[in-house]
């Protein structure tokens, strides 16, 4: 399973080993405890990579055979590509932009996306400095 977390400027990926349907009812739980209110919903989500990064062709190999129900890949401009990926979106309430984006696809392409994320966070902070 692969979660986004989205924060006011920014977000960050992590995958986990736990079940889309585990993890959710988990979170359910642990808002039922704490009194949080808890909003839910069938939803897409999308950031961009970076077209020079090593691997994206193999990406888009790995979503036409095993994940193109889940993921869709569109290339924006000369410079970056746009992953749109089809999930479930929580956060506390249903304006609100601040929350986690989840989905699931299978493994290897779960675990081949985080790693070009993380490659794509190297080049850009090596960018900034």
């Amino acid at each position: 399973m692969l979660k986004l977390i989205y924060t006011e400027n920014c977000f960050y990926l992590e995958h986990l080993t736990l079940s889309l349907e585990e993890w959710v009812e988990q979170r359910v739980i642990l808002a039922l405890r704490v009194g949080q209110p808890l909003y839910f919903e069938p939803s897409t989500a999308s950031f961009l990579l970076p077209v020079e990064l090593p691997g994206v062709e193999r990406l888009k190999a790995e979503v036409q055979q095993h994940d193109a129900e889940v993921m869709e890949l569109s290339v924006c401009d000369a410079e970056y590509l746009e992953v749109t990926l089809q999930g479930s979106w929580l956060s506390d309430s249903s304006e609100n932009a601040v929350g986690v984006f989840v989905t699931a696809m299978s493994d290897r392409t779960e675990f081949f996306l985080r790693k070009l994320w993380q490659e794509a966070q190297l080049c850009a902070s090596v960018v900034n400095e």
